[in-house]
């Protein structure tokens, strides 16, 4: 049975929480990825950020609707959302964009519960992990591949 050993990338493409949001836009068009694992000094994981995190940039603003009554601002959708994509939309570093609740998989993780991961979550990566430490990834293409072989 091939496990994330078998057929993850080891040589991982990485940012940091501090990396320009230009920055990460260069190394996922000079890297033709999707999603990008944010490690800190140590090597440990600390996030994942993708192509679609970049996307939500140049989005366009929604302003929530609001009622004013008696002095009163209630807003009519979750302020919580409006603050998130306001910070989402001004980002200046993988910090302010990147996930932070990352799904991990170890290296004798079976490819096909990582295909069962990816499905389930739709994910398009999914960071190998041993001890806290980034030892690969597992693309949909390496699942692609595996099935070539």
């Amino acid at each position: 049975m091939l496990t994330a050993r078998d057929v993850m990338t080891k040589e991982v493409v990485t940012v940091t929480m501090e990396t320009t949001i230009r920055e990460l836009a260069g190394i996922i068009t000079a890297h033709r990825i999707g999603s990008v694992p944010v490690v800190d000094s140590t090597g440990n994981l600390v996030g994942i950020v993708t192509e679609s995190d970049l996307i939500e940039q140049d989005k366009s603003f929604h302003i929530p609707t609001v009622i004013s009554l008696f002095d009163w601002v209630i807003y009519l959708e979750s302020e919580k959302r409006f603050e998130k994509e306001l910070k989402r939309m001004t980002a200046r570093t993988v910090g302010d964009i990147c996930a932070r609740e990352v799904v991990t998989v170890t290296s004798d993780t079976p490819v096909n519960a990582i295909a069962d991961i990816m499905s389930t979550r739709k994910i398009h990566a999914v960071p190998v992990v041993e001890e806290g430490k980034l030892a690969g990834i597992v693309s949909r293409i390496d699942l692609i591949r595996s099935m070539a072989d």
